[in-house]
Protein backbone atom coordinates (compact mmCIF):
# COMPACT_ATOMS: atom_id res chain seq x y z
CA UNK A 1 0.00 0.00 0.00
CA UNK A 2 1.11 3.18 -0.66
CA UNK A 3 0.63 4.58 2.17
CA UNK A 4 2.75 2.62 4.20
CA UNK A 5 5.93 3.53 2.15
CA UNK A 6 7.96 5.95 3.74
CA UNK A 7 8.11 9.71 2.89
CA UNK A 8 11.20 8.99 0.28
CA UNK A 9 9.79 5.88 -1.59
CA UNK A 10 6.13 8.32 -2.25
CA UNK A 11 8.27 11.64 -3.07
CA UNK A 12 9.79 9.16 -5.69
CA UNK A 13 6.67 7.55 -7.15
CA UNK A 14 5.04 10.92 -7.03
CA UNK A 15 8.06 12.32 -9.23
CA UNK A 16 8.51 9.59 -11.54
CA UNK A 17 4.50 9.36 -12.24
CA UNK A 18 4.53 13.15 -13.26
CA UNK A 19 7.72 12.31 -15.35
CA UNK A 20 6.59 9.49 -17.15
CA UNK A 21 3.54 12.14 -17.86
CA UNK A 22 5.52 15.29 -18.55
CA UNK A 23 9.15 14.78 -19.44
CA UNK A 24 9.88 14.54 -23.44
CA UNK A 25 11.93 12.07 -24.93
CA UNK A 26 15.67 13.03 -24.90
CA UNK A 27 15.93 14.29 -28.36
CA UNK A 28 13.01 17.09 -27.69
CA UNK A 29 14.90 17.93 -24.92
CA UNK A 30 17.76 18.46 -27.49
CA UNK A 31 15.44 20.32 -29.94
CA UNK A 32 14.48 22.81 -27.17
CA UNK A 33 17.92 23.49 -25.68
CA UNK A 34 19.06 24.52 -29.20
CA UNK A 35 16.11 27.05 -29.27
CA UNK A 36 17.32 28.61 -25.70
CA UNK A 37 20.50 29.02 -26.50
CA UNK A 38 19.28 30.70 -29.77
CA UNK A 39 17.35 33.20 -27.43
CA UNK A 40 19.75 33.69 -25.01
CA UNK A 41 22.06 34.56 -28.21
CA UNK A 42 19.67 37.33 -29.56
CA UNK A 43 19.15 38.39 -26.03
CA UNK A 44 22.75 39.75 -25.89
CA UNK A 45 22.81 40.99 -29.08
CA UNK A 46 24.21 38.15 -31.71
CA UNK A 47 22.48 38.44 -34.90
CA UNK A 48 20.23 35.60 -35.93
CA UNK A 49 21.74 35.14 -38.75
CA UNK A 50 25.18 34.47 -37.30
CA UNK A 51 23.95 32.27 -34.55
CA UNK A 52 22.07 30.34 -37.88
CA UNK A 53 25.29 29.85 -39.75
CA UNK A 54 27.22 28.64 -35.86
CA UNK A 55 24.77 26.00 -35.45
CA UNK A 56 25.22 25.39 -39.12
CA UNK A 57 29.02 25.11 -39.12
CA UNK A 58 29.06 23.46 -35.42
CA UNK A 59 26.60 20.53 -36.64
CA UNK A 60 29.18 18.07 -37.83
CA UNK A 61 32.21 19.37 -35.19
CA UNK A 62 31.23 16.37 -32.74
CA UNK A 63 31.54 13.78 -35.41
CA UNK A 64 34.45 12.40 -34.04
CA UNK A 65 33.45 12.53 -30.74
CA UNK A 66 30.15 10.77 -31.88
CA UNK A 67 32.03 7.99 -33.60
CA UNK A 68 34.00 7.15 -29.99
CA UNK A 69 31.37 7.72 -28.12
CA UNK A 70 29.51 4.95 -30.29
CA UNK A 71 32.46 2.73 -29.51
CA UNK A 72 32.10 3.48 -25.95
CA UNK A 73 28.70 1.82 -26.17
CA UNK A 74 29.53 -1.03 -28.91
CA UNK A 75 32.48 -1.66 -27.17
CA UNK A 76 31.35 -1.91 -23.53
CA UNK A 77 28.51 -4.20 -25.01
CA UNK A 78 30.55 -6.45 -26.52
CA UNK A 79 32.69 -7.11 -23.59
CA UNK A 80 29.62 -7.05 -20.65
CA UNK A 81 27.87 -9.43 -23.12
CA UNK A 82 30.61 -12.29 -23.79
CA UNK A 83 30.29 -15.67 -22.18
CA UNK A 84 32.69 -15.01 -19.59
CA UNK A 85 30.96 -11.60 -18.28
CA UNK A 86 27.79 -12.90 -19.14
CA UNK A 87 28.52 -15.79 -16.45
CA UNK A 88 29.91 -12.98 -13.81
CA UNK A 89 26.78 -10.87 -14.84
CA UNK A 90 24.22 -13.68 -13.71
CA UNK A 91 26.14 -14.67 -10.24
CA UNK A 92 26.01 -10.54 -9.63
CA UNK A 93 22.43 -10.38 -10.47
CA UNK A 94 21.54 -13.37 -8.02
CA UNK A 95 23.38 -11.25 -5.03
CA UNK A 96 19.91 -9.07 -4.04
CA UNK A 97 17.07 -10.63 -2.13
CA UNK A 98 14.74 -7.78 -2.02
CA UNK A 99 13.74 -5.13 -4.61
CA UNK A 100 14.90 -2.40 -2.59
CA UNK A 101 18.09 -4.03 -2.04
CA UNK A 102 18.57 -4.76 -5.66
CA UNK A 103 18.17 -0.90 -6.19
CA UNK A 104 20.39 0.20 -3.78
CA UNK A 105 23.41 -3.14 -5.21
CA UNK A 106 22.79 -1.88 -8.38
CA UNK A 107 23.40 1.92 -7.21
CA UNK A 108 26.67 1.41 -5.65
CA UNK A 109 27.58 -1.14 -8.87
CA UNK A 110 27.04 1.85 -10.55
CA UNK A 111 28.84 4.15 -8.95
CA UNK A 112 32.20 2.25 -7.99
CA UNK A 113 32.77 0.80 -11.31
CA UNK A 114 32.03 4.71 -12.64
CA UNK A 115 35.69 5.58 -10.65
CA UNK A 116 37.45 3.13 -13.27
CA UNK A 117 35.20 3.67 -16.86
CA UNK A 118 31.75 5.90 -16.82
CA UNK A 119 31.04 4.05 -20.35
CA UNK A 120 31.94 0.22 -18.51
CA UNK A 121 29.49 1.67 -15.95
CA UNK A 122 27.06 2.37 -18.18
CA UNK A 123 26.92 -0.85 -20.46
CA UNK A 124 27.48 -3.29 -17.33
CA UNK A 125 25.45 -2.07 -15.01
CA UNK A 126 22.70 -1.59 -17.94
CA UNK A 127 22.90 -5.45 -18.36
CA UNK A 128 23.48 -6.37 -14.93
CA UNK A 129 19.55 -4.06 -14.62
CA UNK A 130 18.09 -6.73 -17.17
CA UNK A 131 19.32 -9.92 -15.90
CA UNK A 132 18.15 -8.74 -11.93
CA UNK A 133 14.93 -7.48 -13.79
CA UNK A 134 14.03 -11.30 -15.27
CA UNK A 135 14.54 -12.80 -11.88
CA UNK A 136 11.59 -13.43 -9.53
CA UNK A 137 11.78 -10.12 -7.89
CA UNK A 138 9.11 -7.20 -7.61
CA UNK A 139 11.71 -4.08 -8.12
CA UNK A 140 10.46 -1.22 -10.00
CA UNK A 141 12.21 -0.69 -13.27
CA UNK A 142 12.16 2.56 -13.28
CA UNK A 143 14.02 3.09 -9.49
CA UNK A 144 16.59 0.47 -10.40
CA UNK A 145 17.09 1.80 -14.10
CA UNK A 146 17.77 5.11 -12.36
CA UNK A 147 20.17 3.57 -10.12
CA UNK A 148 21.89 1.96 -12.85
CA UNK A 149 22.45 5.94 -13.94
CA UNK A 150 23.96 7.23 -10.94
CA UNK A 151 27.20 6.88 -11.99
CA UNK A 152 27.22 9.40 -14.63
CA UNK A 153 25.07 11.46 -12.33
CA UNK A 154 27.02 11.88 -9.53
CA UNK A 155 30.75 10.40 -8.97
CA UNK A 156 32.61 9.37 -12.70
CA UNK A 157 34.18 12.67 -13.56
CA UNK A 158 35.32 12.14 -9.57
CA UNK A 159 37.32 9.05 -10.81
CA UNK A 160 40.45 8.08 -13.80
CA UNK A 161 37.66 8.98 -16.63
CA UNK A 162 37.76 12.41 -15.93
CA UNK A 163 38.25 14.50 -19.10
CA UNK A 164 39.31 17.53 -17.82
CA UNK A 165 41.22 15.86 -15.22
CA UNK A 166 43.41 13.89 -17.61
CA UNK A 167 43.17 16.94 -20.13
CA UNK A 168 45.25 18.98 -17.69
CA UNK A 169 47.80 16.07 -16.41
CA UNK A 170 48.49 15.65 -20.24
CA UNK A 171 50.80 18.71 -21.42
CA UNK A 172 50.11 17.41 -25.05
CA UNK A 173 47.01 17.88 -25.07
CA UNK A 174 46.28 21.23 -23.13
CA UNK A 175 45.19 23.77 -25.73
CA UNK A 176 48.62 26.10 -26.38
CA UNK A 177 46.45 29.78 -25.31
CA UNK A 178 45.06 27.51 -22.38
CA UNK A 179 48.35 26.24 -20.74
CA UNK A 180 50.34 29.66 -19.25
CA UNK A 181 46.57 30.16 -17.59
CA UNK A 182 46.95 26.66 -15.70
CA UNK A 183 49.75 25.10 -16.27
CA UNK A 184 50.09 21.04 -16.00
CA UNK A 185 47.95 20.32 -13.17
CA UNK A 186 49.22 15.98 -12.03
CA UNK A 187 46.49 13.90 -11.23
CA UNK A 188 47.66 14.04 -7.89
CA UNK A 189 46.19 17.47 -7.56
CA UNK A 190 43.19 16.21 -8.61
CA UNK A 191 41.42 13.10 -8.29
CA UNK A 192 43.88 11.59 -5.91
CA UNK A 193 43.35 14.52 -3.37
CA UNK A 194 42.03 13.48 -0.07
CA UNK A 195 39.52 16.40 -0.61
CA UNK A 196 38.11 14.47 -3.70
CA UNK A 197 37.76 11.05 -2.18
CA UNK A 198 36.11 12.57 0.82
CA UNK A 199 33.60 14.24 -1.43
CA UNK A 200 33.10 10.81 -3.78
CA UNK A 201 32.32 8.91 -0.51
CA UNK A 202 30.19 11.13 0.45
CA UNK A 203 27.90 11.37 -2.34
CA UNK A 204 28.22 7.71 -2.89
CA UNK A 205 26.72 7.20 0.49
CA UNK A 206 24.06 9.59 -0.04
CA UNK A 207 22.74 8.56 -3.16
CA UNK A 208 23.16 4.59 -1.85
CA UNK A 209 20.41 5.95 0.82
CA UNK A 210 18.11 7.57 -1.14
CA UNK A 211 18.24 4.91 -3.68
CA UNK A 212 17.81 2.58 -1.34
CA UNK A 213 14.88 4.12 0.94
CA UNK A 214 13.28 5.98 -2.05
CA UNK A 215 12.63 2.80 -4.29
CA UNK A 216 8.76 1.41 -3.97
CA UNK A 217 8.05 -1.29 -1.73
CA UNK A 218 7.03 -4.38 -3.68
CA UNK A 219 3.20 -4.19 -3.85
CA UNK A 220 4.02 -0.35 -5.38
CA UNK A 221 6.82 -1.65 -7.43
CA UNK A 222 6.41 -1.07 -11.12
CA UNK A 223 7.92 -4.55 -12.83
CA UNK A 224 9.68 -4.29 -16.01
CA UNK A 225 7.82 -4.91 -19.40
CA UNK A 226 8.53 -7.90 -20.90
CA UNK A 227 11.72 -8.05 -22.73
CA UNK A 228 13.00 -10.68 -25.49
CA UNK A 229 14.45 -13.30 -24.21
CA UNK A 230 18.34 -13.81 -25.35
CA UNK A 231 19.19 -17.22 -23.93
CA UNK A 232 22.58 -18.48 -23.10
CA UNK A 233 25.74 -16.44 -24.35
CA UNK A 234 27.11 -19.47 -25.97
CA UNK A 235 24.34 -20.19 -28.17
CA UNK A 236 23.01 -16.79 -28.88
CA UNK A 237 25.75 -15.43 -30.49
CA UNK A 238 26.55 -17.73 -32.95
CA UNK A 239 28.29 -20.54 -30.98
CA UNK A 240 26.79 -23.17 -33.48
CA UNK A 241 28.43 -26.46 -35.75
CA UNK A 242 30.55 -25.39 -38.48
CA UNK A 243 29.30 -26.79 -41.70
CA UNK A 244 31.95 -24.81 -44.15
CA UNK A 245 35.29 -23.62 -44.53
CA UNK A 246 33.98 -19.94 -43.95
CA UNK A 247 31.91 -21.10 -41.23
CA UNK A 248 34.85 -22.62 -39.81
CA UNK A 249 36.76 -19.68 -40.43
CA UNK A 250 34.52 -17.48 -38.48
CA UNK A 251 34.12 -19.96 -35.18
CA UNK A 252 37.88 -20.25 -35.26
CA UNK A 253 39.70 -18.61 -31.90
CA UNK A 254 42.97 -18.14 -33.94
CA UNK A 255 42.52 -14.65 -35.84
CA UNK A 256 40.73 -13.37 -32.67
CA UNK A 257 42.93 -14.11 -30.21
CA UNK A 258 46.38 -13.30 -32.55
CA UNK A 259 44.34 -9.47 -33.43
CA UNK A 260 43.82 -9.06 -29.46
CA UNK A 261 47.30 -9.63 -28.44
CA UNK A 262 48.76 -7.36 -30.95
CA UNK A 263 45.82 -4.60 -30.06
CA UNK A 264 47.17 -4.95 -26.08
CA UNK A 265 50.77 -4.89 -27.20
CA UNK A 266 50.28 -1.42 -29.03
CA UNK A 267 48.32 -0.45 -25.72
CA UNK A 268 51.32 -2.04 -23.49
CA UNK A 269 53.66 0.50 -25.35
CA UNK A 270 50.95 3.45 -24.88
CA UNK A 271 51.22 3.25 -21.39
CA UNK A 272 55.41 2.92 -21.65
CA UNK A 273 55.61 6.03 -24.10
CA UNK A 274 53.33 8.35 -22.14
CA UNK A 275 53.73 6.87 -18.55
CA UNK A 276 50.78 5.42 -17.33
CA UNK A 277 47.46 7.49 -16.65
CA UNK A 278 48.72 10.11 -19.25
CA UNK A 279 47.93 7.39 -21.89
CA UNK A 280 44.13 7.21 -20.40
CA UNK A 281 41.69 8.83 -23.53
CA UNK A 282 38.85 7.68 -25.59
CA UNK A 283 40.98 6.26 -28.52
CA UNK A 284 42.50 4.24 -26.04
CA UNK A 285 39.69 3.61 -23.81
CA UNK A 286 37.89 1.95 -26.73
CA UNK A 287 41.12 0.02 -27.97
CA UNK A 288 41.42 -1.65 -25.37
CA UNK A 289 37.41 -2.85 -24.61
CA UNK A 290 37.33 -4.15 -28.85
CA UNK A 291 40.53 -5.71 -28.26
CA UNK A 292 39.22 -7.38 -24.78
CA UNK A 293 35.98 -7.93 -26.74
CA UNK A 294 37.83 -9.63 -29.44
CA UNK A 295 39.74 -12.14 -26.58
CA UNK A 296 36.52 -12.52 -24.44
CA UNK A 297 34.62 -14.03 -27.66
CA UNK A 298 37.44 -15.78 -29.01
CA UNK A 299 35.64 -16.51 -32.08
CA UNK A 300 34.81 -13.60 -35.34
CA UNK A 301 31.16 -14.86 -35.58
CA UNK A 302 30.46 -14.70 -31.55
CA UNK A 303 32.03 -10.72 -31.78
CA UNK A 304 30.13 -9.77 -34.31
CA UNK A 305 26.76 -11.10 -33.69
CA UNK A 306 27.45 -8.87 -29.87
CA UNK A 307 28.04 -5.78 -31.82
CA UNK A 308 24.96 -6.59 -34.20
CA UNK A 309 22.87 -6.55 -30.89
CA UNK A 310 24.68 -3.50 -29.65
CA UNK A 311 24.09 -1.35 -32.63
CA UNK A 312 20.74 -0.04 -31.59
CA UNK A 313 21.83 1.36 -28.33
CA UNK A 314 23.46 3.29 -30.34
CA UNK A 315 20.53 5.22 -32.05
CA UNK A 316 20.44 8.03 -29.85
CA UNK A 317 24.00 8.81 -29.21
CA UNK A 318 24.17 9.08 -33.48
CA UNK A 319 21.24 11.28 -33.99
CA UNK A 320 21.60 13.70 -31.01
CA UNK A 321 25.29 14.21 -30.63
CA UNK A 322 25.08 16.61 -34.24
CA UNK A 323 22.13 18.81 -33.40
CA UNK A 324 24.85 19.12 -29.90
CA UNK A 325 27.34 19.60 -32.20
CA UNK A 326 25.27 22.61 -33.26
CA UNK A 327 24.51 24.22 -29.86
CA UNK A 328 28.40 24.00 -29.10
CA UNK A 329 29.47 26.12 -31.98
CA UNK A 330 26.39 28.71 -30.89
CA UNK A 331 28.12 29.46 -27.68
CA UNK A 332 31.80 28.67 -28.53
CA UNK A 333 32.08 30.45 -31.61
CA UNK A 334 29.68 33.50 -30.90
CA UNK A 335 30.03 36.86 -28.02
CA UNK A 336 28.08 34.53 -25.90
CA UNK A 337 30.90 32.95 -24.16
CA UNK A 338 32.84 36.05 -24.35
CA UNK A 339 29.38 37.11 -22.46
CA UNK A 340 29.43 34.63 -19.96
CA UNK A 341 32.83 34.82 -19.10
CA UNK A 342 32.34 38.73 -18.17
CA UNK A 343 29.69 38.21 -16.17
CA UNK A 344 31.31 35.10 -14.60
CA UNK A 345 34.67 37.27 -13.61
CA UNK A 346 32.38 40.18 -12.49
CA UNK A 347 30.29 37.86 -9.54
CA UNK A 348 32.78 35.95 -7.93
CA UNK A 349 34.92 36.86 -4.99
CA UNK A 350 37.50 34.23 -2.88
CA UNK A 351 34.75 33.72 -0.72
CA UNK A 352 31.85 32.68 -3.47
CA UNK A 353 34.19 31.59 -6.32
CA UNK A 354 34.07 27.35 -5.70
CA UNK A 355 29.78 27.84 -5.24
CA UNK A 356 29.96 30.17 -8.20
CA UNK A 357 31.82 27.54 -10.54
CA UNK A 358 29.76 25.12 -9.67
CA UNK A 359 26.78 26.60 -10.37
CA UNK A 360 27.44 28.01 -13.25
CA UNK A 361 29.24 24.62 -15.04
CA UNK A 362 26.21 22.84 -13.58
CA UNK A 363 23.66 25.25 -15.89
CA UNK A 364 26.05 25.29 -18.53
CA UNK A 365 26.44 21.62 -18.76
CA UNK A 366 22.66 21.47 -19.53
CA UNK A 367 23.26 22.99 -23.19
CA UNK A 368 27.03 21.58 -23.81
CA UNK A 369 26.90 18.13 -22.13
CA UNK A 370 30.41 17.20 -22.93
CA UNK A 371 32.62 16.95 -19.79
CA UNK A 372 35.90 17.09 -21.68
CA UNK A 373 34.53 19.89 -24.67
CA UNK A 374 32.80 21.77 -21.85
CA UNK A 375 36.06 22.00 -19.96
CA UNK A 376 37.86 23.92 -22.92
CA UNK A 377 35.01 26.54 -23.11
CA UNK A 378 34.91 26.88 -19.56
CA UNK A 379 38.93 26.66 -18.67
CA UNK A 380 40.01 29.59 -20.06
CA UNK A 381 38.16 32.21 -17.51
CA UNK A 382 37.58 29.83 -14.81
CA UNK A 383 41.11 29.31 -14.38
CA UNK A 384 42.04 32.83 -14.78
CA UNK A 385 39.40 34.11 -12.19
CA UNK A 386 41.40 30.99 -9.88
CA UNK A 387 44.73 32.58 -10.30
CA UNK A 388 43.21 36.00 -9.48
CA UNK A 389 41.17 34.58 -6.37
CA UNK A 390 44.01 32.38 -5.84
CA UNK A 391 41.97 29.24 -5.36
CA UNK A 392 43.83 25.49 -5.74
CA UNK A 393 43.91 25.46 -9.27
CA UNK A 394 43.45 21.21 -9.54
CA UNK A 395 40.46 22.06 -6.66
CA UNK A 396 38.98 23.84 -9.01
CA UNK A 397 39.14 20.91 -11.75
CA UNK A 398 37.39 19.00 -8.98
CA UNK A 399 34.78 21.70 -8.38
CA UNK A 400 34.00 21.70 -12.08
CA UNK A 401 33.85 17.56 -12.15
CA UNK A 402 31.54 17.31 -9.52
CA UNK A 403 29.25 20.17 -11.02
CA UNK A 404 29.90 18.74 -13.84
CA UNK A 405 27.70 15.71 -13.07
CA UNK A 406 25.09 17.62 -11.85
CA UNK A 407 22.81 18.23 -14.81
CA UNK A 408 23.43 14.83 -15.89
CA UNK A 409 20.86 13.63 -13.66
CA UNK A 410 17.74 16.32 -15.34
CA UNK A 411 19.55 16.23 -19.23
CA UNK A 412 18.62 12.21 -21.05
CA UNK A 413 22.01 12.91 -23.18
CA UNK A 414 24.02 10.13 -21.12
CA UNK A 415 20.82 8.62 -20.42
CA UNK A 416 20.54 7.72 -24.47
CA UNK A 417 23.16 4.31 -24.37
CA UNK A 418 20.96 2.99 -20.88
CA UNK A 419 17.85 3.46 -22.44
CA UNK A 420 18.57 1.79 -25.70
CA UNK A 421 20.37 -1.38 -23.62
CA UNK A 422 16.92 -1.24 -20.91
CA UNK A 423 14.71 -0.51 -23.95
CA UNK A 424 12.93 2.55 -21.98
CA UNK A 425 12.46 6.48 -22.21
CA UNK A 426 13.90 8.85 -20.71
CA UNK A 427 10.69 9.67 -18.82
CA UNK A 428 11.02 6.46 -17.15
CA UNK A 429 14.37 7.27 -15.37
CA UNK A 430 13.73 10.74 -14.55
CA UNK A 431 11.70 10.97 -11.96
CA UNK A 432 14.04 8.62 -9.49
CA UNK A 433 17.21 10.86 -11.16
CA UNK A 434 16.01 14.07 -10.46
CA UNK A 435 15.11 13.08 -6.91
CA UNK A 436 18.47 12.38 -6.38
CA UNK A 437 19.04 15.66 -7.82
CA UNK A 438 17.79 17.68 -4.93
CA UNK A 439 20.21 16.14 -2.69
CA UNK A 440 23.68 15.85 -4.58
CA UNK A 441 23.03 19.93 -5.36
CA UNK A 442 23.31 21.39 -2.07
CA UNK A 443 25.88 18.55 -0.64
CA UNK A 444 28.34 19.00 -3.93
CA UNK A 445 27.89 23.39 -3.53
CA UNK A 446 28.89 22.90 0.40
CA UNK A 447 31.55 20.75 -0.08
CA UNK A 448 32.93 22.70 -2.96
CA UNK A 449 33.22 25.57 -0.84
CA UNK A 450 34.18 24.18 2.54
CA UNK A 451 37.09 21.64 0.67
CA UNK A 452 38.69 24.42 -1.17
CA UNK A 453 39.31 26.24 2.20
CA UNK A 454 42.01 23.15 2.98
CA UNK A 455 44.22 23.71 0.39
CA UNK A 456 46.56 26.47 -0.38
CA UNK A 457 47.40 28.32 -3.82
CA UNK A 458 50.40 27.05 -6.20
CA UNK A 459 50.76 29.20 -9.26
CA UNK A 460 50.68 26.93 -12.48
CA UNK A 461 53.81 24.98 -13.37
CA UNK A 462 54.27 24.77 -17.32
Amino acid sequence: MRNESGFLARAGMRIADACERWFPDAFVFALAAIVVVFAGGMVVGVPAQKLAYEFGSGFWSLVNFTMQMALVIIGGFVVASSPPVARVTRRLAAIPKTGRGAVAFVATFAMLSSLISWGLSLIFTGLLVREITRRELRVDYRAIGAAAYLGLGSVWALGLSSSAALLQATKSSIPPALLPVTGVIPLTQTIFLWQNVVMALVLIAISIAVAYYSAPRDEDARTMPPQPEEGDPSTSLGMTAAATPGERAENSPILSIVIALLMFWYLAQQFLEKGGLAALDLNNFNFAFLALGLLLHARPRSFLRAVGRSVPATAGVLIQFPFYGGIFGMISKTPIAERLAELFVDITTKGTFPIVVAIYSAILGMFVPSGGGKWIIEAPYVMAAANTWQVHLGWTVQIYNAAEALPNLVNPFWMLPLMGILNVKARDLAGYSILQLLFHTPVVLFLCWLLARTLPFVPPHP
